[in-house]
């Protein structure tokens, strides 16, 4: 675990505190632990109604033919 030094403590006022690894040039939002808990909950819940955003992007004829998949009597 890192501890916070004072600049890095500034920065976490700030709404979206960035931070920059110098070596790769890589971004990354720091938040807190009960917002990580909570977006990792959302990411890991089974409820497929999350997922409707992701599949209204998908180009329609990328979709592959359901009628294979439906049960038959």
């Amino acid at each position: 675990m890192i501890e916070l030094n004072e600049e890095q403590r500034r920065e976490l006022s700030r709404p979206e505190p960035v931070v920059v690894d110098p070596l790769t040039r890589e971004t990354y939002v720091l938040v807190r632990q009960e917002v990580y808990d909570r977006l990792k909950n959302l990411i890991e819940d089974d409820d497929a109604r999350l997922m409707y955003p992701l599949l209204a992007d998908i180009d329609p004829e990328d979709w592959e033919d359901g009628s294979s998949y439906e049960s038959r009597p």
